[in-house]
């Protein structure tokens, strides 16, 4: 077993400690998930986060069949992080929109007839767009496709929603469960450590404000996703403080379904002097996100950031999930300078590049049912 034999290749003690822990299924402490950062190679760690992988979900590796819409660009907020920064973007800009209600509703009819499960809608947090405004587009989605799943609206979109709307984070997320919204992604959370955030998006909701929403969610019976932004100017104890945060959460309410590490990205903003991490780098935050989080039962690549070919080696470096389809009308990621400039797969092209590293693609929907496994799917 390959655990045994990183057991014989070790002599670090600490090192070893943590590899019974894992194998025992046991729950490390902050003080080791730093001492991973710091002391532990990228082989040590893939070798124990595909342990893990394996042994909550053997080969299979899950996606949806989504698409995305982004009803804005512009925001109220001023993320230095970010292309649709305030301070780098006003209404009047030649590439800045706002889609009307109209415009998003024939979004919405475009997919008519079209196997997709799921619609993800996130975007600028625009002044004029609140909570009245996204119920009653919800509420018109869900008649022209009551089948669809609507996941929606960062923490940070929701907290100036509830602001704008004098009402507290249950009243509001219960406004939008009603109109039909079934889920929260998981954006807006970076790095919660105020330090940290003071000097990436001092202007937006606090850590502990994201924290309090996503537990609003779960307590109104919605589910979410949780985020971190990684490779910019956090530390390992800030990524690690972070995730026990969400570990902590998680231990309490049980509504997280995946974490999703995003890495930065310095095209068109105000961090573009700061250099991108390597993917050695990226291996190792998957890596320690999966042996730390011990009560998520999901890791997920967002593959139109992370780009295909890394999204395949993170599936021996802890993660089981790789998004969707996505059809993505979205810009902020190409924006900031990723690879996939129009983020579009087909089922075929999803299946494929599971398969092209040995492992089992699974159709899921947004709350993890099995749909369909294409294990026997013949590629073309």
């Amino acid at each position: 077993m390959a655990i045994e034999l990183l057991k014989e290749s070790i002599t670090d003690t600490t090192l070893l400690s943590i590899v019974d822990k894992v194998k025992n299924e046991e729950r490390i402490t902050s003080e080791e998930g730093i001492y991973l950062y710091e002391n532990a190679e990228v082989s040590y760690l893939g070798t124990l986060a595909n342990f893990i992988r394996e042994r909550r979900h053997g080969n299979k590796t899950y996606f949806n069949k989504n698409f995305h819409i982004e009803p804005t660009n512009i925001c109220v907020f001023d993320c230095k992080f970010c292309a649709y920064s305030k301070f780098l973007r006003n209404k009047d800009d030649f590439d800045a929109w706002e889609l009307s209600e109209e415009e998003i509703i024939e979004a919405i009819k475009a997919y008519e007839g079209k196997d997709i499960t799921e619609v993800h809608i996130v975007g600028g947090v625009h002044p004029k767009m609140g909570l009245e405004y996204f119920k009653n587009l919800i509420s018109k989605i869900k008649e022209i496709r009551p089948d669809l799943h609507v996941k929606a609206f960062t923490a940070v979109e929701l907290d100036y929603m509830a602001r704008k709307a004098k009402v507290g984070y249950e009243e509001c997320l219960q406004i939008l469960k009603d109109a039909g919204q079934g889920s929260l992604p998981g954006g807006g959370a970076e790095i919660f450590d105020k330090s940290v955030r003071d000097q990436i998006c001092k202007d937006k909701c606090t850590g502990e404000e994201w924290l309090e929403m996503h537990e609003a969610a779960h307590n109104v019976g919605m589910p979410s996703n949780a985020t971190i932004l990684y490779g910019h100017v956090e530390e390992p104890k800030h990524l690690i403080d972070h995730m026990n945060r969400l570990r902590e959460l998680q231990d309490k309410t049980g509504g997280f379904n995946a974490f999703i590490p995003l890495k930065f990205r310095n095209g068109n903003n105000q961090m573009s002097h700061i250099e991108e991490v390597s993917v050695v780098e990226d291996l190792k935050m998957y890596a320690i996100a999966r042996i730390f989080l011990d009560n998520f039962n999901h890791i997920k690549a967002y593959w139109p950031m992370i780009g295909r070919k890394t999204t395949q080696l993170l599936l021996s470096f802890g993660v089981n999930d790789i998004d969707g389809t996505v059809d993505d009308s979205t810009k902020i990621y190409s924006m900031a300078g990723v690879e996939e400039q129009k983020p579009v797969m087909t089922s075929d092209q999803m299946v494929a590049l599971i398969k092209g590293v040995n492992r089992q693609p699974i159709e899921r929907d947004s709350v993890y049912n099995e749909l369909k496994d294409y294990s026997e799917m013949e590629l073309a």
